[in-house]
This record gives C-alpha cells, structure tokens and sequence, in this order.
C-alpha cells in the first residue's frame, strides 16, 4: 500500500505544479469584479498578491493530502480564504477605500450562501432517506437477484448514471460501490472494472443535471445556461459512460455471484420521503424557472415539507415501529454476509448487544459523530439530519469560493481570461479545462470559468459544463467519486489500475465532445 500512497501523492503533487503553472484554471470567484462602480486595484504584482497566491497553493497542498496528513482539508482552505481578503483590505485600508473590499466580499459571501442552502439541503434529503433504509433496500433488492457479472456492471452504471443526476457524486459512488464489493467478494476484477464503470458513470451523469453536481448547479445558479437546457447534454453524458463500458464489458468475467434471499423493508416514511425529495427538486425549479428567484429559495420551501413530515412521524409514534423493523434488519442478515463483511457492535431495544453487518461503512465514514448514534433507536428528526451534514465539505466549499473570490478581486482572472478565451478558441480552451479538471477540483475549475464570464455562445457553456464535469473521471483522483472508492476497495481499485484504463475513457471524452457539437449544434 505504501507505493500507492506515494504514487497517489506524486499525483496530487504535480496537479499543485499545474495550478501554480496554469493560475487561470484554478483562481476564481463569484461576480466580485462588478461589485463596485469604483476599478479595483491591480495587484496582480503587489505583494499582497504574491502572498495570496502562495498561501492558496499551500492551503491546496494540504486539502489534496488529506489523507496523508490527517488534517481535515476545510482547516487549510478557510485559513488561507481568510487572510487572503485580510491582505486585501490591509491594502485597500491603506490606500482610503476599504468600502470597497468589504462590497466585494459581501458579494461572494452571498455567492456561496446561495449554494450553501442548497447543498444543505439536498444533503439533509439524503441523510433521511439513509435513515429511512431506502439505500439499503436497493442494495438488497440487486443482492437477491441472480444476475451475471456482466449485466451487474451495466446495471450498477446505469443506477450510478441516473441516481448522481439528483445525488452528489460521491454519495452515489459510495453506495454503488458497497454493492459492487458485496457482489464481487469473489471476482477481484469485476470490482475493479465496475468501480472505474462507477466514477465515470457517476461524473457524467450529474453533468446532465442541473443539481447532479456542484459544476451544473454553480452554472445553473449563475443563469448562463437555463434550467430545460442542461437536458441536452443527456445523450453526450451517455456517450462519455457507454463508450469505456463497451471497451471494459468484454473483460468482465461471464460468472454469476451467488445469488441471496434476504428480505429487507424500507422503513416507514421512505417512499414519502422520496416523493417529497422530488417535489422539492421541482419547487427549486420553479421558482428560478417563473418567479426567477434563486433556486436555493424553491430548496429552503422544499426543506419545510420534510419538517412537517418529520412532525408527523413523531406524533403517530414512529419510533415504536422503527424500533421494531431495526430488530428484524439484524435479524434478517445471513451468516454467508457476516464471514465477508466487518460486523459492528450496538445495543437493542432490550439493551442487549447485537451484531448487525454495516454495508455502508465507507459511507459512514463521511460523518463520524452521526453514525456513532445512528443505531440508537429514537423519533425520526430532521434537525438531526441537518446536524450531521458533512460540514468539513461544506466549509472547504467556502474556503474555495472565499479564496479564488479574493484572487479574482486581485486581478488575476483578468489574466486568465486573456490565455483562455482570447488568445485560444473557445473550444480549445473548454476542452483543456476538461482535461485540468483531472488534475483540480472542478468546481473550482467552474468557478474560475464562470468569474472569467468569457462572451462565448451557450453551446460554448455546455461544452465547458460537460467538460468540466467528466474530465475528472480520466484519473482516479479527478474526482470525489473516484478518491471514495479507493478507499472503500482498497487493494483492488488502485490509481494505477485506473490508469491502465484511461485511454478508454479518454475516447469516451472526446466522443461525448464530437457528440454535443453533433446534437447541439443550434446552440453555437
């Protein structure tokens, strides 16, 4: 494991080179340039400047080896995004017009607000239909299925495909691999090729979907692109998963797993919760869509129908009946499982400890203190769902957008506008923020992209929102998806495994490409 983990960091070691070679790809913020009538300064080649810079490559440094250091990646990142804007208003106070920073760090503070309440809430949906076993139904329902290896691949890609277009990238990935790695407990390359099927699956299809991943919600948030829009880049999406898939079906073992009959029923509430995540999914959509207000405001409504619900569900005693339904989960768990899978230890509603099998564990991981109480039996609360967010995600997006903001009201976007979409064709310049998006967070990528606010056509938006968004999957650190999965089957999927496949995928990425100038033509 040691050689992986120094591979793994001679990776993320050079992505830093590319930042600090190609500053214009990574430095940006959210509108902070038009914030004030007044220009602001050009320090570009002020000391305060230089320092910015320095302090987000070293900040960066730090979040991308997280798992070396041990060191939660938002601590870093909000460091380096708050001294960034005290050395700009150190100089902007100097200079008699330190209103003027304050405005433009209202501005981006607004910026990520906005996405901030809605990544809240898409998450606290999530951790309920968690709760409500609504994953773990769906992992048993394809467990219990005699299906081959082969049609497990393609039916875990389609589900990893259509589920990120609602879902975050990297829960969905989590929750497909955890299937992958029970089902392929015996094929060590069916797990292997189907998590590599799983990450590009899982980044093309929340490139589709204007809340499929942070890349489509900055743009959709931004307004460059409406909302019916996104739609179009459905069929490229699908090109960039089935091309490698196609390539990758024929090393796919022809045996079947064993299959299991093992029943297991969502709890009450689940389908309730599901159709009340869509509906808020819909109410975000109109109010940006007719009442043209921002899609976070359609979310924080949608957020309350998940309140009330939770309201009744403590009144009609819910907890009776969850109690009730988690005695027969570690019940129904057969002794096949336990030999293949770590059994955890917690109390019943006697007292008494039992063994339960965790599946998604590596899922778990995300928010320790959640799951340290999760099997305690207690009322169904949507306050609780919303404490145990996976804030230290939440806090480095706001690193992120406070720290490029900054640098972008330093001038360097200025810069990166004139080397990307000045002196290259604006489809050359989408293409390699693609490809750089294997090597730097891609909402990061966005973000810079969308402060630069290049006048290119709305085909030229949906490409860069294609490319952005499955670039990362040309490299196993390219994305969230893809850094989860190593760690969830670790010794199998590998970045050098990965990378034997890349040409593959790099086919699909330059086919999806071909296939949007072809299909969408009428947007250029």
């Amino acid at each position: 494991m040691l050689p992986i983990k120094k591979m793994l960091l001679c990776q993320k070691t050079s992505s830093i080179l590319l930042v600090l070679l190609l500053p214009s790809l990574a430095f940006a913020g959210e509108g902070t340039n038009a914030t004030s009538p007044v220009q602001p300064l050009d320090l570009t080649r002020h000391w305060a400047g230089y320092l910015a810079l320095v302090l987000f490559a070293v900040a960066y440094i730090l979040a991308m080896t997280e798992e070396v250091t041990q060191l939660r990646k938002s601590k870093p990142m909000v460091f380096a995004a708050s001294m960034i804007w005290v050395f700009i208003a150190a100089v902007y106070a100097h200079g008699g017009i330190s209103e003027q920073a304050g405005v433009a760090f209202r501005s981006v503070l607004i910026g990520y607000a906005e996405l901030f309440l809605f990544i809240m809430v898409s998450m606290t949906y999530l951790n309920a239909m968690e709760d409500r076993s609504v994953f773990e139904r769906l992992r048993v329902w394809l467990l219990s299925k005699n299906f081959s290896y082969r049609q497990l691949f393609w039916i875990t890609g389609f589900q990893a495909f259509f589920i990120s277009s609602a879902c975050n990238n990297l829960t969905t990935a989590l929750l497909m691999g955890s299937v992958i790695v029970a089902l392929g407990k015996d094929s060590p390359r069916f797990v292997k090729l189907s998590c590599i099927n799983v990450v590009v699956a899982t980044n093309a299809g929340g490139s589709f979907s204007p809340f499929g991943d942070i890349t489509t919600l900055l743009v959709w948030q931004k307004g460059v692109v409406p909302f019916a829009d996104f739609f179009s880049l459905l069929i490229p999406a699908l090109v960039n998963m089935i091309v490698p898939a196609v390539i990758m079906h024929h090393f796919i073992p022809k045996k079947s797993p064993a299959a299991l009959i093992e029943s297991q029923p969502m709890k009450r509430g689940g389908w309730v919760i599901i159709g009340l995540f869509v509906l808020t999914i819909v109410t975000s959509a109109c109010f940006e869509n007719f009442l043209s207000l921002p899609p976070a405001a359609g979310m924080m409504l949608g957020l309350t129908y998940l309140k009330f619900f939770s309201y009744y569900l403590q009144k009609t005693s819910a907890n009776q009946d969850d109690s009730e339904e988690d005695d027969t989960e570690s019940q129904a768990i057969s002794a096949k499982q336990k030999n293949s899978l770590a059994a955890s230890t917690t109390k019943n509603a006697t007292g008494e400890k039992s063994s339960y099998i965790d599946y998604f564990a590596p899922m778990k991981v995300m928010n320790t203190a959640r799951y340290k109480a999760e099997m305690i039996d207690q009322p169904f609360d949507v306050f609780n769902k919303v404490a145990n967010l996976e804030w230290d995600t939440l806090l480095f997006f706001y690193g992120v957008m406070v720290a490029v903001g900054g640098l972008s009201f330093i001038g360097y976007l200025g810069l990166a506008s004139q080397v990307l979409y000045v002196g290259l064709d604006p489809s050359v310049a989408n293409i390699l923020v693609g490809i750089a998006s294997a090597f730097v967070d891609n909402g990061t990528i966005m973000l810079a992209v969308l402060t630069m606010a290049p006048d290119i056509s709305q085909g030229q938006w949906l490409l860069v929102t294609l490319t952005a968004g499955v670039g990362g999957s040309l490299l196993a650190v390219g994305s969230a998806a893809g850094v989860g999965l190593m760690g969830q089957a670790k010794g199998i999927y590998t970045f050098t495994s990965h990378l034997k496949w890349t040409p593959a995928i790099a086919l699909g990425y330059f086919a999806s490409i071909a296939a949007h100038f072809l299909l969408n033509g009428r947007y250029f």
